[in-house]
């Protein structure tokens, strides 16, 4: 089997590589469905390749198979010389003319070997189309037939072979059809979903993608069939679909639709130049309207593949950034479905917390359903065992915010004395030691633009006048540390990293926590997002501290000495990794002796780990050999101050 390889990621989505005898398909892909016969392709299919840039396509193998004169041509000519196109192609197997017709003339094995013959990248097992309606009866022995047919195709073919998912409307259907296509398939084909997304019914696709993901091989790209409108692009890679299919661009222009990311809408009732694609550029699609019927359809149909390929780089580009999320908020904000689908992902936030980056640069307010976000989800959930776990803190000095935005938690055992005060943010009540942790720290919403709701920097009231403002921000620096300690270690080993008594450095403009060092050399790096990264020094630190095997990736023994000398580990030598961790996680990197060998930075989730054998597992942030971190001078705010008994 060829491997997938990821790139870079945004929960279950991903940019990554799929290798094909023709060429690589880089993902998320769309795959425009070119018809067999060239002469009816709307667009030439070497202008899709190569103004659209488009690098791969899907075609049905059943109608070349049904035209004796071009399933003659496939057969001597090729496939790819056929259809004049030189990137991979992918055939599908008929299963949706049955759908469609009721029957098919061809059997799986006839199908498949006529794929093989005309030289497919990727052939398609002739699975059974179960209808979102079926019976539960019907649509386990659809479940069961495509197995069974599956399995045979395995044995039959050598090259790529996208095995479909299917199970109607049944959850557990959907998961064991899977875990089947999981073990037998290079490519995993999510089918019998058209009429969902013909009748808008988002809530229940998204329920059946959730169904079938925890089953879903991650080393393996994953395929939605029929999925070719703009507007479902970012809905769907956030279940980690890669790769989409439609004939909708031709479809919609057919009937003069005009598809945009937003829905679609009549061309005859667009009176300005909305759009600037390349098709629209030559004709805009005011002017479009009184132009002839063929001239019409066939300039539509190239803003329609033009709409369909500037979204897709948005979701790429939307990965990279890591505010997928918000973009399928705003997507969903455009039609009332897609919002009811998007609140049926957000339900699910437990499949998908496992494989949640453990920061962005930024959380943006885009819709009601932000603050259901999976990284919402695991703030709060890990902020309540955090909470159960804190224990007592040394009495805090009273703190100033915007009225009615803060509370004390009062302590069980002492008089009126508070355990810990809490501010108002938009999730919940947040202790103020946690205030810089993502998302909570860089959250971006509509409050922080309200003068009535805008919350500021906490200001320390005196209340002993003979002490001085520094130990006041000494103390309090000293317990923001313990308190990050917990949060990313535990109670435990929170404590007796503070007797390590770090010195906390604090931007000298802005005030958050940078840097803790301890006699001229940084242990701990603070990101944007509120977390301390270790460097060498802190990760020898942590590697004493920390029991097996929290905090650690096992690397295999062929891959030691390069991880030794600071080479990235890639995810075919990565062995295990602690479960607590995730994507964008800091890590401890040792041998099957749990000797330190570095630090990484996940790019892999922990259940994937021993699943890819291509790519990156962690990209090595420091080592034995690493340059020690500059060091700059400390601001006024570090932590503890020249005499340590200041801060008792």
């Amino acid at each position: 089997m060829r491997e997938f390889e990821l790139l870079e990621r945004d929960g279950f989505a991903r940019l990554g590589r799929f290798p094909t005898p023709h060429g690589t398909i880089e993902t998320p892909a769309l795959l425009p469905v070119l018809h067999p016969d060239p002469k009816r392709q709307v667009i030439p299919a070497r202008e899709i390749r190569d103004r659209f840039g488009l690098r791969a396509a899907i075609t049905s193998s059943y109608i070349l198979w049904r035209s004796p004169e071009l399933r003659a041509r496939a057969e001597t000519e090729g496939l790819h010389r056929l259809l004049d196109f030189e990137g991979p192609l992918m055939t599908d197997s008929g299963a949706f003319q049955q759908h469609a017709y009721g029957s098919v003339e061809a059997g799986p094995e006839e199908i498949l070997d006529f794929q093989e013959r005309i030289g497919s990248d990727i052939a398609t097992v002739l699975d059974i189309f179960v209808e979102p309606g079926a019976s539960p009866e019907a649509a386990q022995r659809g479940v069961e037939e495509t197995a069974e047919r599956a399995r045979r195709a395995r044995e039959r073919r050598k090259g790529l072979l996208a095995v479909p998912v299917q199970g109607g409307a049944f959850p557990e259907l959907r998961y064991r059809s899977a875990q089947v296509a999981s073990e037998l398939g290079d490519l995993l084909a999510i089918g019998g979903v058209v009429p969902l997304l013909e009748q808008y019914r988002f809530p229940e696709l998204a329920q059946l993608l959730l169904a079938a993901r925890p089953a879903l091989a991650p080393q393996r790209p994953v395929h939605l069939f029929g999925a070719g409108h703009p507007v479902v692009f970012a809905f769907a890679a956030l279940f980690g679909v890669d790769l989409f299919d439609s004939s909708s661009y031709h479809k919609f222009a057919r009937r003069d639709a005009v598809m945009l990311p937003e829905g679609t809408v009549a061309l005859a009732s667009i009176r300005e130049p909305i759009c600037d694609c390349l098709a629209c550029q030559e004709v805009p699609l005011p002017e479009l309207r009184e132009r002839p019927p063929e001239e019409r359809e066939r300039q539509l149909a190239r803003h329609n593949l033009a709409a369909c390929a500037k979204e897709l780089s948005r979701v790429r580009q939307a990965i990279r950034d890591g505010t997928l999320w918000e973009l399928a908020e705003r997507r969903a904000s455009g039609h009332p479905a897609l919002y009811q689908g998007l609140k049926a992902a957000v339900r699910g936030a437990r499949w998908f917390v496992p494989v949640e980056p453990d920061s962005r640069p930024s959380f943006r307010w885009s819709s009601p359903l932000s603050g259901l976000r999976p990284s919402v989800i695991r703030f709060l959930a890990r902020l309540a065992l955090w909470s159960a776990g804190k224990g007592p803190f040394h009495q805090f000095p009273r703190i100033t915010l915007t009225p009615g935005s803060l509370r004390s938690v009062p302590s069980s055992d002492s008089v009126g004395a508070p355990l810990w005060w809490e501010a108002a943010t938009p999730i919940g009540p947040v202790p103020l030691e946690l205030l810089e942790v993502y998302p909570v720290g860089c959250w971006v919403g509509p409050e922080l633009f309200d003068p009535d709701l805008r919350r500021v920097a906490p200001d320390l009231v005196e209340e002993d006048p003979a002490e001085a403002p520094e130990l006041r921000v000494a103390r309090w620096t000293g317990r923001h540390v313990g308190a990050l300690y917990a949060w990313c270690y535990g109670a435990s080993a929170a404590a007796k990293l503070g007797e390590l008594h770090l010195q906390a450095i604090r931007s000298a403009r802005t005030g958050r926590l940078r840097r803790l060092d301890r006699e001229g050399h940084t242990w701990f790096v603070v990101g944007n997002d509120g977390i301390p990264y270790p460097t060498w020094a802190g990760a020898k630190e942590l590697h004493r501290t920390l029991p097996a095997p929290q905090g650690r990736v096992v690397v295999a023994s062929d891959a030691v000495p390069f991880v030794e000398a600071g080479r990235t580990l890639f995810a075919g030598f990565a062995a295990s990794a602690d479960w607590g961790l995730s994507p964008g996680s800091a890590a401890l990197l040792v041998d099957g002796e749990d000797r330190l060998l570095a630090v990484g930075r996940l790019r892999l989730a922990p259940p994937e780990f021993g699943r890819f054998r291509r790519g990156v597992a962690a990209e090595i942030l420091s080592h034995a050999r690493s340059p020690p971190p500059v060091v700059e001078e400390p601001s006024p705010a570090a932590w503890p101050p020249e005499n340590p008994a200041e801060g008792a």
